[in-house]
């Protein structure tokens, strides 16, 4: 059996009016959140999904792909297949450069877990001078300017190195080893995972999973390795895995608590992995919980403040009388979350004029040649190039499936072919007589994107904003002109 049992808030100790509470503050605070799965004493206490974001849909994790790439090389470990005090270079013979420093030769794949491997920069940031190098030999020919475990850089092509090392060990990628030996046991069936040009997984990123999965895996880790009262990683590497490495650079105070093997320690005797944008896995030993939580975050710490102030101190250390009234509140809370909708009116004047049109777009960064809007009763159908059609609902998300990608450049790049066609969910509305507002959620990802359609006599033009990315999140504006009648 891979999935968690459920139980009520107030069997496992926490006042089902304290969930709540923590679901309104994430409302009215954040507005970000797609879905949290919270576990205590190892039963499932309460989970949400904020739509268009849905239960089944696997969600993009960024460097929460981390923790899963540190479990890989414990795995390696307890097999007897590799130390982490074993050289870097020992595993890349042909790639490591001539005359190597002493630094990068005193590189062990103990520093590659605690970001602790002595370069002032991230490697990959030298991409663009180097064409046609590999990503391992950009790393290994990168500078090493301290001596490694003494400095702290969060350095993601350090864990894709991790990876490549699993692949030279294994002779298949990352995520076949892991298949077996952690995926399966947990019932995890939703992965999939981005892959360099060398067809090794990127490790640092790229993986998704649903929110449930990653709460099982963060139930696993809180079991010092256990499942289904098998083991599945060695207690000792979750002990060491988990714990203090090094000191990371005073930042806000969840991220100064110290850098572990690929985990991040936290406030409260916690630990956690987490990715870009606001996804975690937060494990709290003390209070015997998980917390799983994805959404599209610009700002990381308010998200752990809130479990802080309204979960953490609600878990008592004895079950609660039953609280019937509170937890049917809860349910319903729970049953009906939605992320805010376009506010608006459902049709305008300008509607049926325009409604059918094909607008010719002037050249633009995207490449899209013209763009289409059926407006019908409560759906609006926007038809980008003659074939991609993304439907908006009024007063409700409408989910449809599309080739776009979200405007964010990190998707855009490098798109692994499962992503592809992208779940969307879209709601729209008229917010003045001339103006058609769309907002989209790439619904296995951060990723949202705002489109304001200003309509002229015979013409149309749209700005694009998204919501957080890696590079700026206005998109080109798009002009364009009736085409036919």
């Amino acid at each position: 059996m891979s999935s968690l049992p459920h139980s009520t808030p107030e069997a496992q100790g926490i006042p089902s009016a304290a969930i709540s509470a923590f679901v309104t503050a994430v409302e009215r605070k954040l507005n970000v959140m797609h879905s949290f799965v919270l576990v205590r004493h190892g039963a499932v206490v309460a989970q949400g999904w904020w739509e268009p974001y849905r239960v089944e849909n696997p969600h993009v994790l960024f460097s929460l792909s981390k923790s899963f790439t540190s479990t890989a090389i414990g795995l390696l470990v307890a097999e007897g297949r590799l130390s982490i005090d074993d050289q870097v270079i020992s595993f890349f013979p042909d790639e490591t450069p001539a005359n190597p420093s002493e630094n990068l030769k005193a590189m062990r794949i103990r520093h590659l877990l605690s970001m602790s491997t002595g370069h002032t920069s991230e490697p990959f940031s030298r991409m663009e001078d180097h064409p046609g190098t590999t990503w391992v030999e950009l790393f290994l020919m990168h500078p090493v300017e301290h001596v490694p475990g003494t400095h702290f850089l969060y350095n993601s092509h350090a864990t894709y190195m991790l990876s490549a090392i699993v692949q030279k060990l294994t002779g298949g990628r990352m995520v076949e080893y892991l298949k077996p030996r952690l995926f399966d046991p947990l019932g995890i069936e939703s992965l999939s995972w981005e892959m360099s040009p060398e067809g090794i997984d990127t490790g640092g990123w790229g993986l998704r999973l649903t929110t449930s999965e990653i709460a099982r895996f963060g139930q696993m880790y809180l079991q010092k390795g256990k499942w289904n009262n098998a083991q599945i990683i060695p207690e000792a590497w979750v002990d060491q895995a988990t714990s203090f490495q090094i000191d990371n650079a005073p930042a806000s105070p969840d991220w100064q608590q110290g850098y572990c093997f690929q985990f991040w320690r936290c406030q409260h005797n916690a630990y956690r992995g987490d990715g870009a944008f606001g996804q975690y896995c937060v494990v709290m030993p003390d209070q015997d919980a998980v917390l799983a939580i994805t959404s599209g975050m610009p700002e990381m710490q308010e998200t752990l403040d809130l479990v802080w102030q309204y979960l953490l101190p609600a878990m008592g250390n004895t079950p609660l009388p039953a609280d019937g009234e509170a937890q049917k509140a809860l349910a319903d809370q729970l049953a009906n979350l939605k992320l805010p909708l376009v506010n608006g009116e459902s049709t305008s004047p300008t509607a049926a004029r325009v409604s059918g049109q094909v607008y010719s777009l002037a050249d633009n960064p995207d490449q899209v040649k013209s763009i289409r809007f059926d407006f019908n009763d409560g759906e609006t159908v926007l038809t980008l190039d003659g074939g991609e059609k993304i439907g908006c609902g009024y007063g409700e998300w409408k989910h449809s499936t599309s080739n776009v990608p979200p405007l964010d450049v990190s998707l855009r790049e490098r798109t692994p072919p499962e992503f592809i066609p992208w779940k969307i969910g879209g709601s729209g509305a008229w917010t003045d007589a001339t103006t058609y507002t769309a907002k989209l959620w790439w619904v296995e990802t951060p990723f949202s994107l705002t489109l304001t359609c200003c309509f002229s006599d015979r013409g149309v033009t749209i700005t694009q904003l998204g919501n957080v990315g890696f590079a700026p999140t206005t998109g080109p504006e798009l002009s364009g002109w009736i085409a036919s009648t």
